[in-house]
C-alpha cells in the first residue's frame, strides 16, 4: 500500500540535488528551458544538414541555431522544432513520437513571452514545461462529501485503465486556461458550458517534475516538468457526468474513504493523485494531525521549477 508521500514521490520524481546527473540543458540566451537526456542529444547530433542545433558537450548545453532575432522569431523557432520532431518521428528514433498528437504546446521565456510551439508528444524529449487543467467535481451528501472519479479507457496510449480526475487535459497553444477547462469538461464529462462557467472555482496550481515510467508510453526516464491549473466544481446530487468521448470508460461516485483506498492501491494516474491530495488539503481532509509528512507533501506538490513559466 502506498502512503501519501509515496504518491508524491512517484509524481515529483526528479531529484532536487542534481550534481552528478548527466543531462543537458536546453538553453535560450541565459535561460534554461528544459533538461534533455544524452540519448536525445545524440540523436540531434546525427540529424542531416542543415542541422538546427548547436551542442556544447563541455558545458552540456543545447541551443537552437538562431543568429538573429527577427520579428517572427517564435514562428521560425517553432518551424525548426517541428522539422526536428518530424525527422525524429520519420526515422522512428523515439517510441514516444509514435503517439504523435498534431497538438501544439507553448514554451515560454522569462517574461512570459512565447518562444516557440512544440508537438505535444515531443515535449518530454526536450524536457520543457507543459500546462494542463484538472478539475475535481464533488457532491455534498448526508453521508459526507463524495467525488466523481473517471476510469481512463484501457486503449489510451498513456495510463490506460487508470483512475483520473473528473476532468483533465492539456492546454494547447493559444487556448485560454479557462476555455481549455470548459472544452475538456464538455468532451470528457458532458458538463454543460453554462454550468462550468458559473460554478467552477479556480483553486491554484500544482507543479512537479515527473520522470516518465513505462505507463506514460514511449521511453522511460524522459523528463517532464508540469504545471496544472486546479479547479473545483461542486455539483448537485442530480448531476451525473457522462463520457463525451472515447477517453473515459465510466464514472464512479465515491466517498472520500473509497478514493483514499484507491490512492493507496496505486490506481490513480500519478499527477491525478497529487491533484486529489491538494483537494484533500484544501478541504481539511488531509491535515497536520492525520498526516505525518504534511509539510513535505504541501511543499512538493508546489515545486519551484527551474524553468521560465507563463
Amino acid at each position: 500500500m502506498k502512503s501519501n508521500l509515496d504518491l508524491v514521490n512517484e509524481c515529483d520524481s526528479f531529484p532536487y540535488v542534481t550534481s552528478g546527473i548527466k543531462f543537458y540543458s536546453f538553453k535560450h540566451g541565459d535561460d534554461t528551458l528544459g533538461y534533455m537526456l544524452p540519448s536525445v542529444v545524440q540523436c540531434l547530433e546525427r540529424l542531416p544538414a542543415p542541422n538546427a542545433w548547436r551542442i556544447d558537450h563541455d558545458t552540456r548545453n543545447v541551443r537552437l541555431i538562431n543568429p538573429k532575432e527577427p520579428v517572427n522569431a517564435p514562428e521560425m523557432r517553432s518551424k525548426a522544432i517541428a522539422a526536428t520532431a518530424m525527422r525524429l518521428k520519420e526515422t522512428d528514433s523515439f517510441k514516444v513520437l509514435r503517439g504523435w498528437r498534431d497538438e501544439l504546446y507553448p514554451v515560454y521565456g522569462p517574461k512570459g513571452e512565447l518562444l516557440f510551439n512544440i508537438e505535444r508528444s515531443a515535449s518530454p524529449l526536450f524536457g520543457v514545461i507543459t500546462y494542463g487543467v484538472h478539475m475535481t467535481a464533488y457532491v455534498r451528501t448526508d453521508a459526507g462529501l463524495k467525488i466523481w472519479v473517471p476510469r481512463r479507457a484501457k486503449k489510451k496510449q498513456t495510463y490506460g485503465g487508470m483512475l483520473d480526475n473528473t476532468v483533465a487535459g492539456g492546454i494547447a497553444t493559444g487556448e485560454p486556461i479557462f476555455e481549455s477547462l470548459v472544452r475538456e469538461a464538455e468532451e470528457e464529462a458532458s458538463f454543460s458550458d453554462g454550468m462550468v462557467r458559473e460554478h467552477a472555482q479556480a483553486c491554484g496550481v500544482v507543479t512537479y517534475f515527473y520522470v516518465r515510467d513505462d505507463r506514460a508510453g514511449g521511453e522511460t526516464g524522459l523528463l517532464q516538468p508540469e504545471c496544472q491549473y486546479v479547479y473545483d466544481l461542486e455539483v448537485g446530487q442530480d448531476v451525473t457526468p457522462k463520457p463525451g468521448d472515447d477517453e473515459v470508460e465510466e464514472f464512479y461516485l465515491w466517498k472520500v474513504e473509497e478514493v483514499q483506498a484507491a490512492l493507496r492501491r496505486g490506481e490513480f494516474k500519478p499527477n491525478c493523485a497529487i491533484v486529489l491530495l491538494d483537494f484533500f488539503i484544501r478541504h481539511g481532509i488531509l491535515t497536520p494531525q492525520n498526516e505525518k509528512d504534511y509539510i513535505e507533501i504541501v511543499a512538493r506538490i508546489h515545486r519551484r521549477l527551474d524553468f521560465p513559466t507563463a
